[in-house]
């Protein structure tokens, strides 16, 4: 199959477009940071520009593979950051920003694989959330907004495109080693330095240093890579995945606590 991963210059995307080549799928690797991406070359896959707030970016990108390939047939929907910070304390602009890159690029970018999709009667759509879709932590409310909106999207879709043969797949990553975190975190107190939540933030700045410094308290993104390449590959794949540490459990436990004692814990734990 022909495979368009986002977000391939590092982490997640990287290790999910080496294991889908080796599948032997024919895989293109699309990130801003082209260079990175030039040990991809190895394993057969190539590396293109995307910028998925670019609309003449995503529109070439698959403009390439088209003409050099006649179809997609997946998208994998791996790009997106983290921003954290207090929602008083981020600006709008910052906030817009992240909105761009995990909302509506992947929204744009997967409006134009679908004529392809829709054309040859088979497609499949893998966007990668995050348990954070579902569950809210102090201080990472505009990428929470970001990743619920990737479930309404997915949801949405997932009904949508169903009498044309194109599935669409939620993975829904819980603890993941990657430098995301650390970026997050320099984020938090960035943002809140100088702030009535300066002391909360660092406080929650310093655990998240602390887990992405560890090998084994998190999981690593081999983890996710496998469960991209079982949507990619399942012939039924399941609506949604939860690989890594702790999704099953964090989805447990904010289903049966009630709001209040959600709240309590997390203050308890990271205020």
């Amino acid at each position: 199959m022909i495979v368009l991963v986002t977000g391939a210059s590092s982490g997640i995307g990287y290790e999910s477009a080496i294991l889908l080549a080796k599948k032997g799928h024919k895989v293109y690797g699309g990130a801003r940071r082209v260079e990175r991406m030039e040990p991809l070359r190895e394993y057969g896959i190539t590396p293109l520009s995307l910028d998925v707030t670019s609309e003449a970016s995503m529109q070439a990108c698959v403009a390439d593979i088209l003409a050099a390939e006649g179809r997609i047939d997946v998208l994998v929907n791996n790009a997106g950051y983290g921003y954290f910070g207090a929602i008083e304390n981020v600006t709008m602009e910052e906030a817009r920003r992240q909105l761009e890159v995990n909302v509506f690029g992947l929204a744009r970018l997967t409006q134009l694989v679908l004529p392809s999709m829709r054309e040859h009667g088979f497609g499949r759509i893998v966007n990668v959330g995050s348990v954070v879709g579902r569950v809210v932590l102090p201080f990472g409310g505009w990428y929470h907004v970001s990743k619920y909106s990737v479930e309404a999207l997915s949801d949405a879709l997932r009904m949508e495109l169903k009498p044309f043969g194109i599935d669409v797949v939620l993975i829904e990553p819980g603890g993941i080693n990657t430098e995301w975190g650390h970026i997050a975190a320099d984020h938090l107190e960035e943002s809140c330095k100088d702030t009535p939540y300066a002391a909360s933030a660092q406080k929650e700045a310093r655990m998240m240093h602390w887990a992405y410094n560890g090998k084994y308290l998190l999981s690593r993104p081999a983890v996710v890579s496998r469960a991209i390449g079982k949507a990619v590959n399942a012939r039924h794949p399941r609506h949604r995945y939860h690989p890594g540490t702790g999704a099953l459990f964090l989805l447990w436990l904010h289903a049966i606590l009630p709001t209040r004692c959600w709240d309590a814990l997390l203050r308890r734990v990271l205020a």
